[in-house]
């Protein structure tokens, strides 16, 4: 039987930190849900995305979680496996696909671990840096992969940036707190990557399972460490 592309990103980033203990695939639900997990989440839901969504909700010790992926993503990821290849015609759709399975994923490792406080907006900034770092590594995998020497060059990550980072408009958030997370995780996960970039395969899965091990505020403290090193060492 041959494995989706969900179960294999799934597997990877269980690999790569955790055993999470349930198919994801599980949780995912239809265009109905998603329309009454959205109304109950509140007004500033309405401006996410409708295209990609994780739905968290903890009722005593227990966690429930809903993936939404529209027709249209799903329909654009078939016609245009990643695969097969990434390019223009797929980048956009499998940066949100991998987005959310790790919202789901890192949601319910930290739950696992003890942590209950999921309303927080310590959690969801954490959930979203993770995320955006998490994407970046997966995608230059899935480029890597298509490329003789396995070497991904200055124009791939350039091209991948842009379209994972420079494409964002948090500016355009209207809902205060909304535009204040995805400005600072997008900038704290530009600088961050630019850091992995600089080493090398072993040393690169040491550093992401120590930072994923960090709560935001650890996390943040962590890549502005390194971020003030590398500007002393420019110095």
């Amino acid at each position: 039987m041959n494995e989706t592309l969900f179960s294999q990103i799934q597997k990877l980033f269980e690999r790569t930190y955790a055993q999470v203990g349930i198919n994801l695939e599980d949780c995912l639900i239809d265009r109905r849900r998603c329309a009454q997990l959205s109304l109950l989440a509140g007004k500033s839901a309405r401006e996410l995305s409708e295209l990609a969504r994780t739905f968290l909700r903890r009722t005593g010790d227990q966690l429930y979680v809903g993936i939404y992926y529209s027709r249209w993503l799903i329909e654009q990821l078939e016609q245009h496996d990643p695969r097969a290849g990434v390019g223009d015609r797929n980048i956009r759709s499998l940066i949100m696909f991998v987005e959310e399975l790790n919202h789901a994923l890192h949601a319910a490792l930290q739950f696992k671990s003890g942590i209950r406080e999921i309303a927080s907006e310590d959690f969801a900034r954490n959930l979203e840096l993770q995320a955006q770092v998490d994407t970046y590594l997966v995608l230059l995998l899935f480029i890597a992969f298509f490329r003789k020497t396995q070497r991904v060059s200055r124009v791939d990550r350039r091209w991948l940036r842009f379209h994972l980072f420079a494409r964002q408009c948090p500016e355009a958030f209207r809902d205060a707190n909304l535009r204040g997370r995805y400005l600072e995780t997008s900038q704290l996960a530009t600088s961050y990557t630019h850091y992995l970039d600089t080493l090398n395969g072993a040393r690169r899965l040491d550093e992401i399972r120590r930072f994923h091990s960090l709560d935001y505020g650890g996390k943040k403290a962590r890549i502005l460490a390194l971020t003030n090193r590398s500007a002393n060492q420019t110095n």
